[in-house]
């Protein structure tokens, strides 16, 4: 496996291939980074991962400082998981000079959910997956479902910018509890560990719930926020929304997404459960 730094190696590693797939990531990787390789592995050769922590989608006070970074460990996972390249940039190769144009995706997808509560947030994904879909020129490109919202706002920008790349969505993995993998997931504490997977079950009975025929959607949503209050849980936000469109689902809905996104002590967790409407289907 190759591994480079600068723009100018990307660019001579890859000249000639018209069948990359590309794998997106802030490093600190898991087993859901690597099921994302497996899964562009499917699709297209070479698979090149990036690493990079993009501080344009950190807001301030967030955990840009102290995010892990875990380059050596990560490119050997990436190495046993048959990734042929890793682009590895510092901040100064990927903004060598200050970033004053930006990507603003609609305020639709970037102000409600958790734009709303981290501003700018989705313009700093938009504007570095830009920049390296530039560097990369993928056919492919493989991010996690976990990241929901970043997904559609991911669709968007290249449906918009007429980009001749097809957008791979890999399914998000558990662990035993049911709690996505993240890597802020090691921030948790001992205790807090054992509660996490709360969230994702206060999600699961609302799918549940809606699929059993309850159409009172807003008071589920309010009442597995006010389960997680209870149990010490500060929640930004609980909503069931428009899988397609992340709006607020209309009767012929077929596909409908509930995300979530809650503190547990310094941690913020998000999660969402993607599922078909029983009455959409009739």
């Amino acid at each position: 496996m190759q591994i480079v730094h600068t723009a100018a190696e990307l660019r001579d590693a890859l000249a000639g291939q018209a069948d990359t797939a590309f794998v997106p990531t802030m490093g600190n990787l898991h087993a859901g980074h690597m099921s994302l390789v497996e899964l562009a592995k499917q699709h297209g050769q070479p698979v090149v991962a990036s690493i990079f922590v993009n501080p344009l989608q950190f807001g301030a006070g967030e955990d840009f400082e102290r995010y892990p970074r875990t380059l050596a460990a990560d490119c050997d996972r990436l190495a046993a998981a048959g990734c042929d390249l890793v682009f590895a940039p510092d901040v100064a190769e990927m903004y060598p000079v200050p970033q004053t144009f930006a990507v603003q995706p609609p305020e639709s997808l970037a102000n409600d959910l958790c734009g709303a509560f981290r501003p700018g947030h989705f313009s700093g994904v938009a504007t570095v997956v830009l920049k390296l879909f530039n560097l990369v020129q993928p056919r492919i490109a493989v991010f996690g479902k976990k990241d929901f919202q970043q997904l559609l706002v991911i669709r968007e920008l290249v449906r918009q910018f007429n980009l001749p790349i097809d957008i791979v969505a890999g399914d998000t993995l558990r662990e035993a509890d049911g709690l996505a993998m993240s890597s802020r997931n090691q921030y948790l504490g001992t205790s807090e560990r054992l509660q996490a997977a709360q969230l994702q079950r206060e999600l699961a009975a609302i799918v549940a719930a809606v699929q059993a025929g309850e159409h009172d959607e807003e008071a589920l949503c309010a009442n597995a926020a006010r389960h997680l209050k209870m149990a010490g849980w500060r929640v930004d936000y609980i909503a069931l929304r428009d899988a397609a469109t992340l709006q607020a689902p209309s009767l012929g809905s077929e596909r409908r997404v509930v995300l979530g996104a809650a503190w547990l002590g310094a941690t913020r967790l998000i999660d969402n459960i993607e599922f078909a409407h029983p009455a959409a289907s009739r």
